[in-house]
């Protein structure tokens, strides 16, 4: 996926998918930018990687600070074609505890709708450019331990949904992508899950594969389009 001289913004590259996305593409040639919460992390990363990064502390929990974080990132680097938004987080939550659920949501409902308008006004302005949201599998069905990751999961593909109707009716070359995972080895993940587990580099080598045809939506990995199937249709016990 050559793009020399193109830019990358990557939200939520300090581990996991985002990690192997930002190798991924500094391999490739683009110029990129990276952000997460974790700055550490980050430094390391930027180090390691073939060329220049642009490196920024963002907290998408503190959505309004994260958002003027992101204006500046674009603005440092003259101007962004992809944004991959990565950043998102989950607890297993059976008690039903509310302290858990609101940090879920303030990442990935009210974080992840920042740093999307962010970048899509972007894109606007330059009357070009490509979003990828990255969702989960998660978000085609309510799970009882996890029902408000399962939900912000949902929001986010119905959101990105939107926003992709929202530049078709002003006819702009603007993509918007979502790769939806299912389980990849990454913290996130449980230890003991085994089946059917994709390495985050082989995740992140759909996703490019994805942004590089300009698709709408692609499952990570593939194979998870048959889960999914079964996931919308399969009628619950009882």
């Amino acid at each position: 996926m050559q793009a020399s001289g193109s830019t990358a913004v990557v939200l939520g590259a300090s581990s996991g998918i985002g990690e192997a996305l930002a190798r991924q593409l500094a391999a490739a040639g683009w110029r990129l930018g990276l952000a997460a919460r974790r700055l550490d992390r980050l430094e390391v990363l930027a180090h390691e990687l073939p060329s220049a990064a642009l490196v920024r502390r963002i907290d998408l929990a503190e959505a309004e600070a994260a958002a003027a974080v992101i204006e500046a990132l674009f603005d440092d680097l003259g101007g962004v074609d992809l944004v991959i938004i990565s950043s998102g987080t989950g607890q297993l939550n059976p008690d039903i505890e509310w302290m858990l659920d609101r940090d879920t949501l303030a990442v990935n409902v009210l974080g992840f709708t920042v740093a999307a308008q962010t970048a899509m006004r972007h894109f606007l302005r330059r009357g070009r450019g490509h979003l990828v949201g990255i969702t989960s599998v998660g978000g085609l069905r309510g799970n009882a331990a996890g029902a408000a990751y399962c939900a912000s999961k949902a929001y986010e593909s119905v959101y990105l949904d939107g926003l992709r109707d929202a530049v078709a009716q002003r006819r702009l070359p603007i993509t918007v992508t979502e790769a939806q995972p299912g389980f990849v080895n990454t913290a996130m993940m449980k230890a003991e899950r085994t089946f059917w587990v994709a390495s985050t580099e082989a995740a992140a080598r759909q996703i490019l594969a994805a942004i590089h045809r300009r698709a709408k939506h692609v499952y990570v990995t593939r194979r998870w389009a048959i889960i999914a199937f079964v996931m919308r249709w399969l009628p619950r016990p009882g």
